[in-house]
């Protein structure tokens, strides 16, 4: 694989990791409500989820979802319905007030993380897009599965990169939510956006 192949799949992949989705707003929502201390946990967490979705795709399991209409209905009614419980508990949620320097544990960190790296393990279409998105960035004339694994590794490092940075934004935020009804704000929204997201999850057709 040439360096210019690979700055290419760098700059592809940047872009397609700074959208919003429900990995992101994942991390948004837990680290206005907790603080930096959660920062790492779900980073490490999402960092976990993005290796099994590659994992799962390298070892043919994508394959087997763009191609077997049970399994992608499976992986994508898990997936949706798991968002949708977590916009649930959002808007059910009790509002506090929140402190720049609150600890914030409402919960532990280790379901947070589990929260975190479910929503990004369980979603069945990126799964099969990286069955067609890595191959296009795949040298044929060299070790293409040394090359696969090798971009694989680079999307997880730059995923991990990307969650930092919107953790820590959103973990400088806290001092502008010093009400509940700002902090109430943000569980509604983030509740209904979830909940769009695991409604879209839902309807998802096989590509």
């Amino acid at each position: 694989m040439s360096i210019e192949l690979w700055i290419a799949f760098v700059a592809t992949s940047a872009v397609l990791l700074a959208m919003p989705g429900p990995t992101v707003l994942t991390i948004v929502n837990y680290s206005i409500s907790h603080g930096r201390r959660v920062n790492a946990p779900l980073v490490t967490a999402v960092a976990l989820g993005d290796s099994t979705c590659l994992a799962m795709s390298l070892l043919g399991l994508g394959a087997l979802l763009a191609a077997s209409p049970f399994w992608f209905a499976a992986v994508k009614y898990a997936g949706g319905l798991y968002l949708l419980g977590l916009g649930y508990r959002l808007l059910r949620a009790r509002a506090a007030a929140v402190g720049p320097d609150d600890a914030g544990a409402a919960q532990p960190y280790w379901k947070l993380s589990l929260n975190a790296y479910l929503v990004t393990a369980l979603n069945p279409q990126a799964i099969t897009f990286f069955v067609a998105f890595l191959p296009q960035f795949v040298d044929p004339q060299g070790d293409v599965t040394r090359q696969s694994w090798m971009l694989a590794l680079t999307f997880v490092a730059l995923g991990m990169v990307n969650s930092a940075v919107y953790a820590g934004f959103a973990s400088s935020a806290r001092r502008l939510l010093a009400t509940p009804r700002a902090h109430r704000l943000i569980q509604v929204m983030g509740g209904v956006l979830l909940s769009a997201f695991g409604v879209g999850a839902l309807l998802a057709q096989r590509a």
